[in-house]
């Protein structure tokens, strides 16, 4: 996963937060998006887009944590 040790968090925090939280008002689209998948009305093709384009961010920033702690702990294992 060379890629994902390419982007740095500063850049994925900043993604995660302005993605997740936008548009600020009257509520961010992911909060709307994952409403609507737990009530069951995410039917539309442009919502399914929009919870993807918006929870992408947050999902990259998870990769690459778990991805930088199993890097650390396969160091000191061979250590």
């Amino acid at each position: 996963m060379n890629w994902l040790d390419r982007i740095s968090y500063p850049v994925l925090i900043f993604a995660a937060l302005l993605l997740g939280l936008a548009p600020f008002r009257p509520q961010p689209h992911l909060w709307e998006k994952l409403n609507m998948l737990v009530a069951g009305n995410l039917h539309r093709p442009v919502d399914i887009f929009d919870l993807f384009l918006h929870s992408a961010p947050l999902i990259l920033l998870a990769l690459k944590l778990v991805h930088d702690q199993r890097k650390r702990h396969q160091q000191r294992k061979s250590n």
